[in-house]
C-alpha cells in the first residue's frame, strides 16, 4: 500500500509560495470554455461520465477506449459526444499528472471535433490547490522531478534555513542546523517544490484547475463530484459554481479561511456523501427536494465508491453512483474502471470487459 506522505506543508510551503511562485495576477479565473452555460447544456449526442480516477492512467485510457471516445493512441474519436469526468483524478495513484495532461488534450481535441469535455473539480483537486498533501503518492511527486531539482531544493533550503537561524537568534534559543537540514530534506523530496509551483495560482495545472466547474447540468441531468445537500441546493447550479470559484481563487487562503470554505465543507458539493449513503426510502423526499431545487431530473455523482464496484442507481434512478474504485489495488480491492453512457433516457454501464444495460433514466421530478 502506498502510504501518504506526512509533509509539514503549513510550516514550509507558505514560504515557498512567497519566494518561488509568481503571485496570482489578481484576475479571476475564466469559466471553463464550452460555448454554453454550464447549467443549461443541451445536446442530442451521447453523454459519457467517468468517476474518480486517482492516477489510474492505464485503466482510464482503457475505459475511454471501451466507450469509443479515444483510439489506441489516446486521441479523441468521440466526434460530437460529451465526456464528463466528475473529479478526483489526483492523489493515491501513480500517474495523476498523465491523467491531467490527457484530459487537457482531450478537452481541446473534442472541441475541434464538435464534442465537449467537462473536467469537474473533486475534493482532491482542491486539496492539491490548498497544499494539503496527505494523499499524494511518492510517484506523483517524482513525476515533477527534473535535472535541476536538486539545485532548486538546495536554493530553497538555503533561504528557509537562513530564516530559521535568524528567528532562533531573535528568540535567543539554540538552532541545530544539522537536524533542521535532515528534517527539511526528509519532508521535501525531489520534485515536491516543482509540484507545489505547478498547482499554485500561477502554475500550469493550478490555473487550469481554477477554471473548472464544480457542477454541470446537461439535458436536465446534474453532474457533480460528491453530491448536493438541501442547503447547498438552495444556491442553484449557478450559485454553487460561483461560490466554489470564489473559494478556489482566493490568493493563499489562511487555515481559518480554508476551514470556512464550501469546497472543504463535509456538506459541500465536493465532499457530501448523503445521496450515496442515506437510507432509502426514508431520505427519498429530501433527495427529490434537492433535485427540484437544482432543476434536475437526476444527479450523477462520484466520490463514494459503490459497495458492488459497479455503477449503481439509487432513489428510483434519480441518483447514479459512478465511482467504482478505478484505482483498485490495496486502495480499492475489487475496484474496476467504468463509464456511464447516456443516450436519451437509456443508461449503459461500460466496463473494460463489457457493457451492462441499466434501468432507464427516471422521469423529471413533478
Amino acid at each position: 500500500m502506498v502510504r501518504p506522505l506526512r509533509i509539514r506543508y503549513l510550516l514550509v510551503f507558505p514560504i515557498l509560495l512567497g519566494a518561488l511562485v509568481l503571485a496570482a495576477s489578481g484576475r479571476g479565473a475564466a469559466a471553463q470554455s464550452s460555448g454554453a452555460t454550464p447549467c443549461d447544456i443541451r445536446t442530442t449526442e451521447r453523454i459519457v461520465a467517468v468517476g474518480d480516477v486517482h492516477g489510474a492512467y492505464d485503466r482510464f485510457v482503457s475505459v475511454l477506449r471501451a466507450a469509443g471516445l479515444i483510439d489506441g493512441r489516446a486521441r479523441w474519436t468521440g466526434g460530437r459526444a460529451v465526456l464528463v469526468q466528475t473529479g478526483d483524478v489526483l492523489d493515491r495513484g501513480a500517474d495523476s499528472r498523465r491523467v491531467l495532461d490527457l484530459l487537457r488534450r482531450l478537452e481541446r481535441d473534442a472541441a475541434g471535433a464538435g464534442g465537449r469535455v467537462y473536467a469537474l473539480l473533486g475534493n482532491h483537486e482542491v486539496m492539491r490547490m490548498i497544499s494539503d498533501w496527505r494523499y499524494v503518492s511518492p510517484e506523483e511527486i517524482a513525476a515533477f522531478r527534473t535535472g535541476g531539482s536538486e539545485e532548486l531544493r538546495e536554493r530553497v533550503y538555503a533561504a528557509i534555513a537562513a530564516e530559521a537561524a535568524k528567528r532562533a537568534r531573535e528568540e535567543k534559543r539554540a538552532h541545530d542546523e544539522a537536524a533542521f537540514r535532515e528534517r527539511f530534506m526528509s519532508n521535501v523530496p525531489l520534485g515536491l517544490i516543482e509540484m507545489q509551483q505547478a498547482f499554485g495560482p500561477s502554475g500550469d495545472y493550478g490555473k487550469w484547475l481554477r477554471e473548472r466547474y464544480a457542477l454541470v447540468r446537461i439535458n436536465g441531468i446534474a453532474f457533480v463530484h460528491g453530491g448536493i445537500d438541501a442547503t447547498t441546493a438552495a444556491l442553484g447550479c449557478e450559485g454553487i459554481n460561483e461560490a466554489v470559484r470564489r473559494d478556489i481563487t482566493l490568493p493563499q487562503p489562511t487555515p481559518e479561511q480554508i476551514s470556512r470554505m464550501l469546497v472543504t465543507s463535509e456538506t459541500g458539493p465536493l465532499w457530501y456523501r448523503g445521496l450515496a449513503t442515506e437510507p432509502e426510502p426514508a431520505f427519498a423526499p429530501q433527495a427529490a427536494g434537492i433535485l427540484k431545487m437544482l432543476e434536475a431530473r437526476a444527479i450523477v455523482i462520484g466520490h463514494t465508491v459503490t459497495t458492488s464496484f459497479r455503477i449503481s442507481l439509487r432513489f428510483d434512478g434519480r441518483v447514479v453512483q459512478i465511482d467504482t474504485g478505478m484505482l483498485g489495488g490495496t486502495w480499492y480491492p475489487g475496484g474496476v474502471a467504468s463509464a456511464l453512457e447516456i443516450r436519451g433516457d437509456a443508461l449503459t454501464a461500460i466496463y473494460e470487459k463489457g457493457r451492462e444495460r441499466l434501468p432507464a433514466l427516471a422521469p423529471a421530478v413533478p
